[in-house]
């Protein structure tokens, strides 16, 4: 089961890079702040991943709920950001 979990937390972390990679080359501002979100979302998975590889899934989540809820702070902030300045895709 620990080879099981290691072999998705590693996949989870090539997901998460695909996804940088269309944060830094996005062609508009909209697919970058979607893939930064998409990151911020494997991140978490990754944590709760890491959390049972470990034995203290209760100390991950925790952490993984504080940090879903910033993910989730900041594409409202950057959406409301967008939304004043009249940013339009290309």
């Amino acid at each position: 089961m620990n080879s099981f979990l290691v072999g998705a937390g590693v996949f989870i972390a090539v997901l998460a890079a695909v996804c940088l990679y269309r944060v830094a080359v996005g062609p508009t501002v909209f697919d970058r702040m979607i893939a930064a979100g998409l990151v911020g979302s494997n991140g978490l998975i990754l944590m709760v991943v890491i959390g049972f590889i470990y034995g203290r899934i209760e100390m991950f989540v925790d952490i993984a709920i504080t940090y879903a809820l910033l993910n989730f702070i900041v594409a409202i902030v950057l959406g409301k950001y967008f939304e004043r300045t009249g940013e339009k895709p290309r």
